[in-house]
C-alpha cells in the first residue's frame, strides 16, 4: 500500500526533510534514491551550483527560484546520508553555519568596527586563518598546512585564485602586477619551445603554468578568471552564430565554407559588436 506523501501543512523545509527521509526509506523508498553516496551525488550537487550560477548570468529569476530549490534538495540529500551513519543531521548543518556567520562578522553581530571595506576582507581572512589554525590544534582538520584545504573539485582558475590568493597572504607572491606579466611572458616561452620540440605531455604541462599564471593575473587585477572566461565563452558563441546565419543567408554551412570566408564574416561580427557596422 502506497503512503501519502508528507503533508502539504508541515513548513516547506521540514516537508523537504521528510520527503528525502521517505525516499530514503529501506522498505518502500526509492530504490535509485537508495543506491546513493556522498561520491555519487558529489557531481550532481556541483551540476546544481552551476545551473544556480547559470540562472544568474541569464537573469531569470524564475529558473533560479527552481535551480536554488534543487540545490537545497542537494544540501538536504547529504545532511540525511550523513544522518543515517550517525555523524550529524540537516538541524547541524544549519546550526554550524549559523555560528560560522555571527562569529565571522563581529563588526555586525559584535563591537568590532572596520574603516573600510578592504580591512573587512582582511579582517574575513584572519578569522578564516584562525579557524583553520585551530582546527589543525584541536586535531578536526585532516592537515595544519596552508594550502590543503582548498578544495580539489573546484574548478581550475577558481582553485588556482585561491591557492595563489592563500600563499600571498603570508607574502608569497609577485610583487607588481608587470611581475607576473613577465612570468606569463616567460611561461608561454616555455610551452612554446616544448611545443616545438614536439614534446606534447610537458607542453600540456607547461599550459597548466600558463593557465596558473593567468589565474594569477585575473587575482592581482581583483578580476575573476571564470567569470571573465564566462563572458569571452558566452562572446564566442554570439560571434560564432552571426558567423553561421550569414553562412545559412548564402545557402551554406559551416562545413561547406572555408576558414578564409569564415575569419572574414568574424570580423564583421567583431565589427557589428564595436558599432563599426
Amino acid at each position: 500500500m502506497t503512503r501519502p506523501a508528507p503533508s502539504a501543512d508541515l513548513r516547506p523545509i521540514d516537508r523537504l526533510l521528510a520527503i528525502m527521509a521517505r525516499l530514503r526509506d529501506r522498505d518502500d523508498g526509492c530504490p535509485w534514491d537508495l543506491e546513493q553516496t556522498f561520491e555519487t551525488i558529489a557531481p550532481y550537487t556541483l551540476e546544481e551550483a552551476y545551473e544556480v550560477a547559470d540562472a544568474i548570468e541569464r537573469g531569470d529569476l524564475g529558473d533560479l527560484k527552481e535551480e536554488l530549490g534543487d540545490l537545497l534538495l542537494q544540501v538536504v540529500f547529504h545532511a540525511r546520508m550523513a544522518e543515517e551513519q550517525g555523524a550529524f543531521a540537516f538541524d547541524d548543518v544549519a546550526r554550524a553555519i549559523n555560528d560560522k556567520m555571527i562569529r565571522r562578522h563581529p563588526h555586525v553581530f559584535g563591537d568590532e568596527t572596520y574603516g573600510s571595506l578592504a580591512e573587512q576582507k582582511e579582517g574575513w581572512e584572519a578569522l578564516k586563518a584562525a579557524e583553520r589554525a585551530g582546527k589543525a590544534q584541536n586535531g578536526t582538520a585532516a592537515a595544519a598546512r596552508l594550502l590543503d584545504d582548498v578544495p580539489v573539485a573546484l574548478p581550475g582558475l577558481t582553485r588556482a585564485v585561491k591557492l595563489s590568493k592563500r600563499a600571498a597572504g603570508v607574502g608569497f607572491v609577485w610583487p607588481t602586477v608587470q611581475d607576473v606579466v613577465a612570468k606569463l611572458h616567460e611561461e608561454v616561452g616555455e610551452m612554446l619551445a616544448e611545443i616545438e620540440a614536439g614534446d606534447i605531455e610537458k607542453a600540456r604541462a607547461e599550459i597548466g603554468d600558463v593557465l596558473f599564471v593567468v589565474a594569477n593575473l585575473a587575482r592581482t587585477l581583483d578580476v575573476d578568471p571564470e567569470d571573465a572566461l564566462r563572458g569571452t565563452n558566452a562572446k564566442f558563441v554570439r560571434r560564432f552564430g552571426y558567423v553561421e546565419q550569414r553562412l545559412a543567408d548564402r545557402g551554406k554551412t559551416p562545413e561547406e565554407s572555408d576558414l578564409a570566408e569564415m575569419d572574414a564574416l568574424w570580423d564583421e561580427a567583431k565589427a557589428r559588436e564595436r558599432g563599426g557596422g
